[in-house]
């Protein structure tokens, strides 16, 4: 079980557990793909195409063990509106798991959408317990005013239909937890 209040990373990215937090490379898709492989078949997470991961690459922060060449977990923040970022693909390697590599990714995410000033973090997740430790709550209706929504109806990506809860995505998001962070 995690840490309610896991240690921060220091400044250069290595974490107290010795794990190192870091943006993601071009070498990093295949590895980012391979943990979120088992998340996919699951339902969890939605597969997509490698090309997907390469155009979304600057969103992306890993965690990796100085010791080991696999990715022990990846994360994204994506920015949908000027205060607002979704936290997706957030995955962790099963052996990592408890590690704190997940409160590490989030931790981070959280600090980059800071620094380019958001003030809103939005994630669906069936996790809402370990979000719920990180200051996320579950929210209903719409997170933003009717003319932001309006907005971001033309949006392609969807992840920004998933937060705008959209009927055509519910197949993909039955179960899963609107869940909003205020910076």
């Amino acid at each position: 079980m995690e840490h309610p209040d896991p240690p921060q990373s220091t400044p250069a990215g290595r974490h107290p557990a010795g794990f190192i937090v870091r943006r993601a490379t071009t070498k990093d898709v295949p590895g980012i793909r391979n943990l979120v492989a088992p998340y996919a078949a699951q339902r969890i997470l939605i597969a997509k195409d490698a090309v997907a991961y390469y155009e979304g690459l600057a969103e992306f922060r890993v965690v990796t063990d100085p010791h080991q060449s696999q990715l022990l977990g990846c994360g994204a923040l994506h920015v949908m509106w000027e205060d607002l970022a979704e936290i997706r693909t957030l995955a962790v390697a099963p052996d990592a798991h408890g590690r704190g590599v997940g409160a590490a990714l989030v931790d981070r995410l959280i600090a980059d959408a800071q620094d380019i000033g958001v003030a809103r973090v939005f994630c669906l997740t069936f996790e809402v317990d370990f979000f719920a430790r990180h200051g996320f709550r579950p929210i209903e209706g719409q997170a933003v005013e009717p003319e932001v929504y309006a907005q971001l109806l033309r949006s392609y990506d969807e992840g920004v239909a998933e937060f705008l809860d959209l009927e055509r995505v519910k197949p993909n998001t039955l179960g899963n937890t609107r869940m909003l962070r205020l910076l």
